[in-house]
């Protein structure tokens, strides 16, 4: 039997007083609607159906592996939903309705929701979660194992209100019959508007099972509507990623102040330091040492590798590296094992080779660098000529003078020897010398006529 998801993530979100749809704003650097629908395959539901209506462009771009629906007017949840009709309806298995705003829910989760849905035959299953009494929820109203309805809360009675189990707003429904009871929905009510909540009640009707599934914690089904609640949403995701890392054995000096995205991997043994940035797909190995005060992004850093103060982006780092203060890598960069780069080193779309070193003050583009090469201080790989950017080639063991200008494209051989103040134009061949500089001119006495023309001005 298959199973679907359908994901409602067709509105406006005003309380968030922004230009963009609510479901693209991020929580702990990744998009709401993305943290939902990578949870749902990791469920492994066969198909997986977006709903988008505001700015729906800027939805459908986030998104791959999944099916697009427009609703170009939101009318409600239940509108919403019968917007799947055509793509839908008719079809044999379970689906998952699930809210866009609501980015905590885990893969764990829905897999409990599916299982405990198609194990005790129902026709719908609300997930449910006992809450405080002041909470403004619809209450869910029971005979038994029997949900027999939903009541808002500004409907209820005093007696429907002193219930503690409310509804998420997230469901698990007998595909074919949820989409007969949808044909049945009006929008006879004060918003005018059709309410997946009716379904409910229609199920009752028809005499269908239906029933409640019920989750300790509300966070990860609490919608977000607001900026309060978005970064509401995401300490407490900061707070739970943080704590997994520990129990794996990463030792994270300030819980309060290191953010790890919901996809990076960290070894055990490693330690990270107050104010580190890390998102994106990175991973990061065993025994390394990171921060304080690093950003990474999309970065494989391999074992025993320490970074400080540094931005790395799109890179990989092997074992033993040493990098920073102060460093950034960008664009694909590939540091080789027990490379060192110092303080104020930048490098782009850069192989640096094995054992090599730049330790200060230093820019490597678009260029492959060796095992075993200095780098002096002030070395720059001149690549772009305002208008094309060209390769640098240095081969293993060559050493770079400070403040040597490599204009590419340009080539220097293994083992060569560049003067420092040079601005090498040509190849330079293997083991060879490389001086490119002005001749020093010394004239004896001549700072004194200087010092004596100063004074002479300064009169």
């Amino acid at each position: 039997m298959k199973t679907y998801a359908v994901v409602m993530a067709a509105g406006k979100g005003t309380r968030m007083k922004s230009d963009k749809p609510k479901v693209v704003h991020e929580v702990l650097y990744k998009p709401m609607i993305n943290h939902i629908v990578d949870e749902l395959k990791q469920v492994g539901v066969d198909e997986i159906y977006v709903i988008v209506g505001h700015k729906a462009e800027e939805v459908e771009k986030l998104l791959d592996g999944v099916n697009i629906i427009y609703q170009k007017e939101q009318l409600g949840t239940g509108h919403a939903l019968m917007q799947c009709k055509d793509a839908l309806a008719g079809k044999a298995g379970t689906t998952v309705v699930l809210n866009g705003d609501a980015p905590l829910i885990t893969s764990e989760t829905l897999k409990d929701l599916i299982a405990y849905h198609n194990d005790n035959q129902l026709k719908g299953t609300i997930m449910t979660c006992d809450c405080d009494l002041d909470k403004k929820f619809g209450r869910v109203i029971r005979n038994n194992d029997q949900v027999t309805g939903i009541v808002e809360f500004k409907d209820c009675t005093p007696e429907q209100v002193q219930i503690s189990e409310m509804n998420c707003g997230e469901y698990c429904f007998d595909n074919i019959a949820v989409f007969e009871a949808l044909e049945k929905v009006t929008n006879d009510n004060a918003q005018n508007e059709y309410y997946i909540t009716d379904v409910i009640e229609i199920m009752n009707n028809d005499k269908l099972k239906v029933g409640g599934y019920k989750i300790a914690d509300l966070a990860e089904v609490g919608g977000i509507n607001d900026r309060v609640e978005l970064a509401e949403a995401t300490k407490s995701l900061q707070l739970k990623i943080n704590k997994q890392h520990l129990l794996n054995g990463v030792n994270i000096i300030d819980i309060n102040n290191t953010y790890i995205g919901v996809d990076v991997t960290i070894g055990a043994d490693t330690t990270i330091e107050p104010g580190c940035i890390i998102k994106g797909k990175s991973s990061i190995g065993s025994n390394c040492h990171i921060g304080p005060y690093c950003e990474f992004d999309n970065v494989e850093i391999k074992d025993n590798v320490e970074i400080k103060f540094s931005v790395i982006s799109d890179s990989i780092i092997e074992n033993g590296v040493d990098i920073g203060p102060f460093a950034r890598l960008r664009t694909n960069c590939h540091i080789l094992e027990d490379a060192h780069m110092g303080n104020f080193v930048e490098m782009k779309k850069a192989v640096f080779g094995k054992g090599s070193k730049a330790s200060h003050l230093t820019y490597v583009g678009d260029a492959t660098v060796g095992s075993n090469v200095n780098m002096g201080c002030g070395t720059i790989t001149s690549n772009y000529d305002g208008k094309n950017k060209f390769q640098t080639i240095i081969g293993d063991n060559a050493f770079i003078g400070c403040n040597s200008n490599l204009v590419a494209p340009v080539t220097v051989g293994a083992n060569a020897y560049v003067a420092a103040g040079s601005t090498i134009t040509d190849q330079v061949e293997d083991s060879a010398f490389a001086i490119a500089r002005a001749r020093q001119v010394n004239k004896d006495g001549y700072a004194k006529v200087l010092e004596e023309k100063r004074n002479q001005k300064g009169k």
